[in-house]
């Protein structure tokens, strides 16, 4: 089945329409990508903010096939029907523990977020999509990356690539190749608290 045409997406304030454009398409086209936006995609995640500009952040990725492919089989069966078409595939990782002090770092994963989205916004800003997954072994993933437990949290894994609108999904994935609505801006910000 060929994948729907996304919908529209209307903000409720006036943002910058990269926001909007952003989405997670399953469909990519298998072409690879050129190092200097492999490169670009890297520098804008190093360039997120961070709790004491630790960067707690860490990507592992690979371009070529078999990378691809051992990286993904740390996907969930459902992701591997799709993501391993991207022709760029990683995971992103936060360092639990401050280097200086060794003491937790709590904010690490917020951290890595921040980066993860330098680099989602990035890619749409060169025409590529970047899809974050949450669906992933994760004990399969350590020994796949050959990172500690103890130092690392992997947060997600990401496929990045050009949308092929044209992709022919499988029933499932095909339904849902389109970008998500989000809830009404009053349902996500307050100014009352404390909540009741």
């Amino acid at each position: 089945m060929t994948a729907k045409t996304p919908n529209q997406r209307v903000a409720e304030a006036e943002i910058d329409a990269m926001f909007t454009d952003r989405w997670s398409p399953r469909g990519f086209l298998p072409d690879p990508l050129p190092d200097h936006q492999i490169l670009a995609l890297f520098e804008a995640a190093r360039w997120a903010p961070s709790c004491f500009n630790e960067q707690p952040w860490f990507f592992i990725y690979a371009t070529g096939e078999d990378g691809r492919r051992r990286l993904g089989s740390a996907l969930v069966p459902k992701n591997q029907r799709w993501a391993l078409s991207a022709p760029l595939l990683m995971f992103v990782l936060a360092r639990r523990r401050f280097k200086e002090s060794g003491r937790e770092n709590r904010h690490a994963a917020f951290d890595a977020g921040s980066a993860w989205m330098s680099l989602a916004l990035q890619a749409r800003k060169m025409g590529l999509y970047a899809h974050a997954m949450a669906g992933f072994n994760v004990d399969k993933a350590y020994g796949v990356l050959g990172v500690s437990p103890d130092e690392y949290l992997i947060m997600a894994a990401i496929a990045v690539g050009r949308r092929d609108p044209q992709a022919v999904l499988a029933e499932d994935l095909a339904q849902i190749e389109s970008p998500n609505s989000r809830k009404p801006l009053a349902k996500v910000a307050t100014d009352r608290f404390p909540l009741v």
